[in-house]
């Protein structure tokens, strides 16, 4: 019987080689007939599982090494067969005697196949899942497929680490949701009260897990999307997202998606924030159905929609355990230590609020009493305010003016945090390029990074990092981003709206539908001298903008959240001429067009744009020429590639001094402009998980100023261009998460002022060339295990080299 053999391959061959020998022995070798019979039976019932060894170790592009086992038990077992042949009738001893080793061989190979192999196979299987996911894939039934940060999680990330009176509520919502009776729950208490705290918690409980098989958890926001919502809804549920021809059919959709889930398991639906005035979004999910029920959270009571909790404010026992948390250094390092009674005042004036006690707390944390007295005086100025939210922004007010005595920029940061939208990431790429023109912060973003820190660490924003390695690439803040309470962002807000609207260094305006503010509409508008200015959009806006003269403005950026296909830049961009700054986010679901892009022509000044989620028809023609452009950032943005191959003006002369570009997660880019190769000013070039991007053109060699180049998580790239040797300048390389690369070009070792390489994540990685002995400067290679073992051989010619091998932090919970 033929056999399909293994091809070509090792494996294969060793194979072949001893089935024919099994084959004519029993032939020859009759003496023998049953074990051989039964020898042969076997090797076809292996056969299969042999053809998906070498695929799965092809798809690995694994080393011999792996299957050298089993190879050198097949050649055995064809010495021992060759010898079958040769024994005499006669000679009993040896016919018991290789009888015996013929059944040995014939167990060796059922041990490997039943139990070696399969636990191979499931081993090479669990990287490639452990592989995409930590290059942001997601795994189904239906398969694997690429989820974008823009269409959100619905999974309620980690409370803090460090909680105090929230034991009580907590066990007191479960008793309410493990029962029966209630379906509903409004959970309501005023801002900074800790309810988003409680909601995350509550998620995360052991015991809830274990009751609710599906758990989904939803921030709603002020301004929220219905159809964004439902729609992230199904991509979390592992569901193809439908086509909702309105939100009537979106809600019907989504009443039987829950349906199907609860099939399977209890479910809990959590509405995070949910703002006054909300009651019709809420009738949306006045779902009907056993085994379902939905909480949320609000400042507001909604008698009509659920039972409502009303989350009480910290007892002072709890408030004082939080602040000293916040506020006194654990080893009560410090000039000097705050007196009981200061303390005990203090916690009474931030009213039990935990938002306002932390904030308060850690501004004062390490600081001298007299810094604490002030603070004290500050907050006793506001004791006659009765509403509740007042006295909390009173609280954080203080915070805030602490800064103005210590550090004058880290206020103005904080400030220009409310130019971005409720509840949404603030991308620390863009609070880089705003920073760099309009504080003079430098462009490559530590300065910004170090106020972000600084501001994280007074609980006045948090700094969220989603890719874990991402504080070993300290030139790159592509994977940082800025959450803020809503609180605080209204603190920013309110701050900058108390001078005249002529007068506002920043100009904050938040559009509902084309409702536009009455100063805009007025025939003679005030003379506006805002230098950042931020205008937000929401799925009502039809993109009619009115005039508006904005003489001084420097940073401009516009938020939209667009369900149409089209969204328009205002014609009175043309006028901003000392724009340098522009950020353009679509917080929509899908890709929105953008219009109108040739305003830009006329912004001689402009040095950096930033654009998510949109497309662009084309970027360059005959009137585009955008001189003083240096950074050009491209996030989830659709056809590019089309955008420049369909322009009738050269790349470089359109750009002629851009020095950084950034594209990440622009899954259609299948080629990267071969113009780009033209832009000899260029010193970064960033492209990251571009999964269907193959190769860099072989003309990047030509870039003789690139200093930096990250090609990460690019699954399909295979390998690097042999030009990349003429990359003298070139400091820094990430090729991190490429999976498909399976060597380093021969010309690497001309590298000569190489300093750092990330390569973490390449499992198709086998050989390093030797050229890499040349590398004189290469101070840091980070990377894992395997590669590691590939430099070991080097590292006594690189005296200069450091080898690091971050611990894979791999949580399989999501499987």
């Amino acid at each position: 019987m033929a056999l399909e053999l293994v091809g070509g391959a090792a494996l294969g061959a060793v194979f072949e080689k001893l089935f024919a020998a099994v084959e004519d022995a029993r032939t020859k070798a009759t003496k023998f007939d049953s074990s051989l019979k039964k020898l042969e039976e076997t090797l076809k019932s292996i056969n299969p599982s042999i053809l998906e060894m070498k695929r799965m170790n092809d798809q690995l592009d694994r080393s011999k090494e792996d299957m050298e086992k089993l190879i050198q038990i097949l050649k055995d077992g064809e010495k021992l067969i060759h010898k079958c042949s040769k024994v005499s009738c006669c000679n009993y001893f040896k016919k018991w005697r290789y009888a015996n080793e013929i059944e040995a061989l014939e167990d060796s190979l059922l041990k490997i196949f039943q139990v070696e192999l399969q636990a191979q196979l499931s081993r090479n299987n669990m990287q490639i899942l452990v592989l995409l996911k930590s290059n942001r894939f997601s795994w189904s039934n239906k398969g694997v497929s690429v989820k974008y940060e823009s269409l959100g999680s619905c999974e309620a990330t980690d409370p803090p680490a460090f909680m105090v009176g929230l034991d009580v509520p907590l066990k007191e919502l479960k008793r309410w949701l493990f029962t029966d009776g209630e379906s509903r729950i409004v959970v309501s208490a005023p801002g900074g009260c800790g309810k988003t705290t409680l909601a995350k918690r509550l998620c995360h409980d052991q015991q809830v897990k274990e009751y609710f098989q599906h758990i989904f958890y939803v921030t709603v926001s002020k301004t929220f999307n219905l159809i964004g919502i439902i729609k992230k809804l199904f991509w979390h549920s592992d569901e193809q997202v439908p086509g909702f021809q309105n939100e009537e059919d979106a809600v019907n959709q989504l009443e039987l998606m829950l349906k199907r889930k609860v099939e399977s398991g209890r479910l809990l639906l959590v509405l995070d924030d949910v703002w006054s005035g909300s009651e019709s979004f809420l009738t949306k999910f006045n779902f009907q159905i056993s085994g379902c029920k939905v909480l949320i959270t609000s400042r507001n009571e909604f008698p009509k929609f659920g039972s409502t909790y009303n989350l009480k404010l910290l007892s002072e026992e709890d408030a004082k355990t939080l602040f000293r948390h916040s506020a006194i250094p654990e080893d009560g390092s410090g000039s000097s230590m705050p007196g009981e009674d200061l303390v005990n005042t203090i916690v009474r004036r931030c009213k039990g609020f935990p938002l306002a006690l932390e904030v308060v707390g850690r501004s004062l944390h390490g600081q001298p009493v007299e810094i604490w007295r002030s603070t004290l005086m500050k907050l006793s100025e506001g004791q006659s305010i009765v509403n509740s939210e007042d006295e909390l922004r009173n609280c954080l007010q203080s915070s805030l003016d602490a800064l103005d005595d210590k550090d004058i920029m880290l206020k103005e940061c904080f400030m220009d945090l409310g130019s971005f939208p409720e509840d949404q990431k603030i991308p620390a790429t863009a609070l880089i390029d705003m920073w760099a023109e309009l504080h003079k912060l430098d462009k490559d973003g530590i300065y910004a990074i170090s106020n972000l820190q600084k501001l994280c660490s007074r609980n006045l924003l948090n700094l969220v990092v989603t890719r874990n390695d991402a504080n070993e690439i300290d030139w790159c803040y592509n994977d940082a981003f800025v959450m803020q309470h809503d609180l605080l962002r209204d603190l920013a807000i309110y701050q900058s709206n108390q001078e005249p609207i002529e007068k506002r260094k920043r100009l904050i305006v938040d559009l509902t539908g084309n409702r536009l503010p009455e100063w805009w509409t007025k025939e003679n508008q005030p003379q506006l001298s805002a230098r950042l200015v931020s205008i937000s959009t929401d799925e009502m806006f039809s993109s009619s903008w009115c005039n508006m003269q904005l003489p001084e403005a420097e940073a401009l950026i516009l938020n939209f959240n667009q369900t149409e296909n089209k969204y328009e830049l205002p014609e009175f961009m043309k006028q901003m001429d000392k724009l340098k700054v522009l950020v353009v986010t679509n917080y929509g679901f899908c890709a929105a067009e953008l219009t109108n892009f040739s305003v830009l022509s006329s912004l001689s000044n402009l040095k950096r744009i930033r654009l998510e989620q949109v497309s662009i028809p084309t970027l360059c023609n005959t009137s585009m020429e955008l001189k003083n452009l240096e950074k050009l950032s491209l996030v989830m943005c659709h056809k590019i590639g089309q955008a420049f191959a369909s322009s009738t003006i050269q790349i470089p002369e359109m750009l002629p001094n851009l020095r950084e570009i950034n594209i990440d997660y622009c899954n259609d880019l299948v080629e990267l402009p071969e113009g780009f190769c033209d832009l000899v000013q260029l010193n970064k070039l960033s492209i990251s998980n571009c999964h269907k991007l193959s190769a860099l053109p072989e003309g990047i060699g030509k870039l003789a100023n690139l200093e930096v180049l990250r090609v990460s998580a690019c699954t399909l790239v295979s390998k690097l261009p042999d030009s990349m040797g003429s990359l003298h300048k070139l400091s820094v390389l990430d090729i991190t998460g490429c999976l498909r690369i399976r060597k380093m070009p021969k010309q690497i070792g001309e590298l000569r002022g190489l300093r750092e390489l990330h390569m973490r994540r390449c499992p198709g990685l086998r050989e390093l060339p030797p050229s890499v002995t040349l590398l004189v400067d290469l101070e840091r290679v980070i990377c894992d295990e395997e590669t590691a073992q590939l430099w070991e051989c080097y590292t006594h010619l690189l005296p200069n080299l450091t080898l690091s091998v971050p611990e894979e932090i791999i949580n399989l919970n999501w499987l």
